[in-house]
């Protein structure tokens, strides 16, 4: 267990320091040569329970009764980036009882546990591999709440971040249950495929809505199941299917941004071209594109990041901002700049000469400089006033962020 030393500031006037950590309890203070009494070095994370902590030290002057404590604050164990250090911030906000993140947050702990992936693949530090386990033990058999097991339920675009999550759980670790899963996710969603505005996928299946995300994530789901599907012609026809009705569906507007789906006559509905929708695409095309070789989906893929990346819109100020973006870290909004970094991430890894590694450093930079507490919490907004952070949306996605940058 790693130990971390508090610092302890003002020391001539020091009589007695404490410690305290928010996850675990800490040791007991030595006698200092002044009589006084000193910290000794204080455990910060339980590994037997999987919690995590931080440290404060605390002063009180002899003959007063104030006491003065220093901010809270980490050691450098599974901090020695901003990856890690990020990552271990998000673990903070997972709940081991349910195994989600945020408490019972589902399709955002999805997105959360495929952060925490791409981080231990980036940096090869497992520390926090035993929530993938976790999560999907505790999870993978429920049916309340409209859950149908094997992490499906009646929204197909939650569905979809689930079969997404596990195609990562299994590149991570090779166990083939995770595969399953992501399997039985994308047939669930192609059950609900119609000829309602000349097909794709409904968004929830007892609403015929045609919404951009869920058959983002279809592309996604099945271009990824192909290429680990030995064989496979099913996953591909659905991915170009998905692709040939998206393109063709009119989402994509005249400024090559993707607005949220069709209204009832089946054309573009004018609602806003959230960034997760300008985001998955991406990281499906550049899938696909793989299973094809067609060059034409990478065309396709730049013309869209083209146009997101930039957007004086969603880039006020040059950095990434959710339309109508709120200071609170609670609810969905919170993870969605994560789902586009993330895909605009794996288009620039496809892509030759990587012409996006500019603007996805200037975001990470900026959020790390303007967007961070001294826990490495990240709040909502990346150019700075975090807003009513800390929670599992904002983290997972300032996460997101740092793995896509070079």
């Amino acid at each position: 267990m790693r130990r971390a030393a508090a610092a302890l500031a003002a020391a001539g006037m020091l009589a007695a320091v404490a410690a305290s950590a928010p996850a675990v309890a800490a040791s007991a203070p030595a006698a200092a040569a002044d009589g006084g009494q000193r910290t000794q070095r204080y455990h910060v994370d339980d590994w037997n329970t999987g919690r995590i902590g931080a440290l404060r030290a605390c002063a009180q002057v002899t003959g007063h009764d104030d006491i003065a404590c220093t901010g809270w604050a980490r050691s450098d164990w599974n901090g020695a980036d901003r990856r890690q250090a990020a990552a271990t911030a998000l673990m903070t906000d997972y709940d081991r009882k349910t195994g989600l993140f945020g408490g019972d947050g589902w399709w955002t702990s999805a997105n959360a546990l495929t952060a925490l992936i791409d981080t231990i693949r980036r940096t090869g530090v497992k520390s926090y591999a035993y929530a993938v386990n976790e999560t999907y033990d505790k999870n993978k058999d429920r049916t309340d709440g409209g859950r149908l097991g094997q992490f499906r339920n009646e929204y197909l675009d939650d569905t979809g971040w689930w079969g997404l999550a596990w195609i990562t759980a299994y590149d991570l670790t090779g166990d083939a249950r995770y595969l399953d899963t992501a399997r039985a996710d994308a047939d669930h969603m192609a059950g609900y495929w119609t000829d309602k505005c000349g097909g794709g996928v409904q968004w929830k299946t007892d609403t015929a809505y045609k919404n951009a995300v869920t058959n983002e994530l279809y592309i996604a789901l099945n271009a990824a199941l192909h290429h680990r599907t030995a064989g496979d012609t099913r996953y591909l026809d659905r991915a170009n299917s998905g692709w040939n009705w998206l393109r063709g569906s009119g989402m994509i507007n005249g400024k090559h941004l993707v607005n949220d789906g069709l209204n009832d006559s089946c054309q573009n509905n004018g609602q806003p071209a959230w960034t997760y929708n300008q985001g998955v695409i991406l990281g499906g095309l550049a899938e696909l594109h793989r299973a094809t070789g067609d060059d034409g989906l990478l065309r396709s893929a730049r013309e869209l990041a083209d146009a997101s990346t930039g957007s004086g819109d969603l880039n006020p100020g040059g950095i990434l901002r959710e339309p109508g973006e709120s200071d609170s870290c609670t609810g969905d909004g919170p993870s969605f700049k994560g789902a586009y970094v993330r895909g605009l991430g794996a288009l620039n890894r496809e892509l030759d000469g990587h012409p996006y590694d500019g603007y996805l450093t200037e975001q990470a930079d900026t959020a790390y400089a303007k967007d961070r507490n001294a826990l490495d919490q990240y709040g909502q907004h990346w150019n700075g006033d975090r807003g009513d952070g800390p929670g599992h949306g904002c983290q997972h996605s300032a996460l997101d962020l740092l793995n896509a940058a070079p």
